[in-house]
């Protein structure tokens, strides 16, 4: 009720299970119960909020006024569901709690999800049933005010692997020209050989670029830098390299840097914390921004971890192959821990597109389409935009010039 009330719509609200302080109560007033009291504001309540738990919760998915919605709260209730119960169940992750086969990763599939089952993925469904909340509200309430909500938009940069040939150590370069060699990849033998004789920049080595486009543009960006140890997923550059903590310091002066958390450090808490700790010591300031490798988010399990390790803002909601809204929101909410009945302190920013995801869709004027109907849906209820690219896949070779749609997209949809 916090989410959709104070942190949407801006209004702040108070509670009480006390009848005869509700009916003393003259301004605006909510029952949220089975039975109303008076002739009050009623939203019928599902049982989902007063359970302990997970349970299987069984789900019909209607539509209010062309919005998708679930949890049929009858005709005496003054909304045609329980917006709460649908909320919590979408923010909370509800479902990734339940019974599923995970991929290959260990992550939760976005085509396991009732978003995509029912096609309302592409939709923030919450920050929408707010607002339309708030319309009846005000025709009940009419002395009733939304509070001060902007649109913004931020770009989230994956930099888990800093440069293609550049800064790799003798041993992993000669390595990476015998099997350029070896499979007869002459392409990227030549561009290796000419990257190593300075004769031409690294392709992963955009970062000025990007630099420079967000000051013109204003863009608020966080750059978040794998600082691992190489392993079979994670193979950034050596974190002993000085010109690779050289361009973790450029980077600092310009935007905030944060962590990309490696794939070993996972399930294992000491490791995580000694990423944290490593990459605090190149900046010298505190990094408390997150982002699992891959996506992997176990919850409740990362969030917990992520906060043992002292993070207090994760990145990492959100499916790498699937354009969406993994929490059927684009408001940044606190993660609710379920098992323990408890609100943790960390504060989870949705992401709605992931660059992989792009790289999916075939045609340039399908990708704008796509972009576009985002952006639109997220402008519509004032809410936050957020997308991440790695700077491999701008600096890379694909069927688009990625730095070209990166550039259209900060172009067109920050402001």
């Amino acid at each position: 009720m916090k989410q959709v009330f104070t942190k949407i719509l801006g209004i702040e609200i108070g509670f009480t299970t006390k009848v005869e302080d509700f009916i003393k109560h003259k301004n605006e007033k909510i029952t949220y119960t089975k039975q109303p009291l008076q002739n009050e504001f009623f939203v019928r309540s599902h049982e989902l909020l007063f359970e302990q738990g997970i349970n299987d919760v069984e789900i019909n998915v209607m539509s209010w006024d062309n919005v998708p919605c679930f949890f049929f709260a009858g005709e005496r209730s003054n909304l045609p569901f329980d917006i709460f119960a649908a909320s919590f169940y979408l923010i909370s992750r509800y479902e990734e709690y339940l019974p599923h086969v995970k991929d290959a990763h260990g992550r939760f599939p976005s085509k396991g999800s009732l978003a995509y089952e029912h096609k309302f993925l592409e939709r923030p469904v919450v920050d929408i049933w707010a607002m339309k909340l708030f319309v009846i509200l005000k025709e009940r309430f009419p002395s009733l005010v939304q509070g001060p909500r902007k649109y913004k938009y931020l770009s989230l940069i994956d930099v888990t692997t800093s440069h293609c040939y550049a800064n790799r150590g003798v041993i992993r370069g000669a390595a990476g020209f015998l099997l350029d060699l070896g499979t007869f990849r002459i392409k990227r033998l030549i561009e290796r050989i000419a990257v190593g004789l300075n004769i031409k920049k690294d392709p992963y080595d955009n970062f000025a670029t990007l630099i420079e486009w967000h000051k013109k543009l204003k863009i608020n960006s966080i750059f978040f830098f794998q600082f691992a140890n190489y392993s079979k997923y994670d193979k950034n550059v050596s974190t002993n390299s000085n010109n690779f903590r050289s361009l973790i310091k450029y980077i600092g002066d310009y935007s905030t840097v944060a962590l990309a958390a490696s794939y070993s450090s996972f399930n294992n808490i000491e490791l995580l914390k000694d990423e944290k700790q490593n990459l605090e010591d190149v900046v010298n300031r505190p990094v408390n921004y997150s982002r699992m490798r891959y996506n992997r988010v176990d919850v409740p399990e990362t969030y917990r971890n992520l906060i043992a390790a002292e993070f207090t803002d994760d990145f990492t909601m959100g499916y790498s192959h699937q354009i969406g809204f993994r929490a059927g929101t684009c408001t940044p909410f606190q993660f609710y821990d379920i098992p323990l009945e408890v609100q943790q302190p960390i504060k989870v920013f949705p992401f709605v597109l992931h660059d992989y995801a792009l790289r999916e869709i075939g045609k340039k004027r399908e990708l704008e389409r796509r972009m576009d109907a985002i952006y639109n849906e997220i402008k519509l209820v004032k809410g936050t935009f957020i997308s991440i690219f790695s700077n491999e896949l701008l600096g890379s070779d694909h069927t688009f010039d990625w730095k070209e749609v990166y550039h259209q997209l900060i172009s067109k949809y920050h402001v």
